[in-house]
């Protein structure tokens, strides 16, 4: 089994993080999104050229939280996926709400603060900076309600809900993620920062 993958990825790195919690038997190859072979070799796996894609036995899945499930469903004994209904329908719940709320609202910031200049050799547009930020408010304030109380998002252990939204979060110093205030989140993604499967994928990151 192989996950296509760079570490700059916050997508890619929920992905490594639960490969790593699961210890997954998985191959990762580093796709390079600077070179135009690598780029086409991503088109062939993924019509959408983006990353991460699975490849098991020519099975290809992408989409990071699909992949998330399949490695969960793939190994016995695991927790961060129980099979009960309604638990497994909360943690959905997380996963989609980071993926269309919580992901892109840090997005905007990252892209301003961090990939723009490299990209486009410009600096960040002010009033997208605002946008963001406000956006980021609007769904932290959800996110950090939600945590009071709460050692992890669903339940009383991990599951794939917190490693979702913990992973874009991987840009909080880099993209000065304006995220200080919300003490609940912060102190929910301190512990997350504490686990195994965050250092050992934020050392994948930092070589």
């Amino acid at each position: 089994m192989r996950i296509y993958h760079h570490p700059i990825s916050s997508n890619a790195r929920r992905v490594a993080m639960l490969a790593a919690h699961l210890q997954s038997d998985v191959e990762f190859v580093e796709i390079s999104l600077m070179s135009p072979d690598d780029r086409r070799r991503l088109g062939e796996l993924n019509p959408n050229s983006k990353i991460p894609v699975l490849e098991d036995d020519g099975f290809l899945l992408w989409e990071s939280c699909a992949i998330m499930q399949y490695l969960a469903e793939k190994t016995p004994g695991q927790t961060v996926y129980p099979q009960d209904v309604r638990v497994r329908a909360d943690i959905n719940r997380w996963m989609f709400w980071a993926c269309q709320h919580f992901s892109p609202a840090i997005g905007v910031l990252t892209w301003e603060r961090v990939w723009k200049g490299y990209v486009t050799g410009q600096g960040p547009d002010a009033r997208e900076e605002e946008r963001g930020e406000s956006e980021l408010a609007d769904y932290a304030s959800v996110l950090d309600k939600h945590l009071a109380g709460r050692q992890w998002v669903v339940g009383d252990s991990l599951t794939l809900a917190d490693l979702t939204l913990a992973a874009p979060i991987m840009y909080l110093d880099k993209a000065a993620l304006p995220l200080g205030g919300y003490a609940n989140l912060m102190a929910w993604f301190g512990r997350m920062q504490q686990l195994p499967a965050w250092q050992q994928t934020e050392q994948a990151q930092e070589a």
